[in-house]
């Protein structure tokens, strides 16, 4: 039975915070692969407010298992009050991919030490 994958989505203010977060989780094996979309444009209600920002969005591939952790250090990790973090379960993919992105999220796997 494959490790269950998931698919989780966050906003940063800029994009030298999306690389900081995106280092810090591929390099600690709390993600697979981590993909920066800049250029988004965010409308939401904050505080009673509707709020306009750029922003950049950061896919993040893990599995169930490092989802916690990955939870706990993306908000150690981000300078929002309130960082956006929503994952979805991947109900498909090669499974090679899949396999890679449990490789590679596995705690003590992989080449990186940090």
């Amino acid at each position: 039975m494959p490790v269950p994958a998931l698919l989780c989505l966050s906003t940063c203010p800029d994009e030298a915070t999306a690389r900081h977060i995106a280092d810090t989780l591929v390099g600690e094996q709390l993600a697979a692969c981590v993909n920066l979309l800049p250029g988004v444009q965010s409308v939401y209600r904050w505080q009673g407010k509707v709020e306009r920002a750029g922003e950049v969005l950061i896919l993040v591939k893990t599995t169930q298992q490092r989802f916690a952790k990955l939870r706990e250090r993306l908000v150690a990790l981000h300078p929002y009050e309130l960082p956006e973090l929503i994952a979805v379960e991947i109900a498909d993919g090669l499974p090679a991919y899949l396999d890679w992105i449990a490789a590679e999220s596995a705690a003590g796997s992989g080449s990186l030490s940090n």
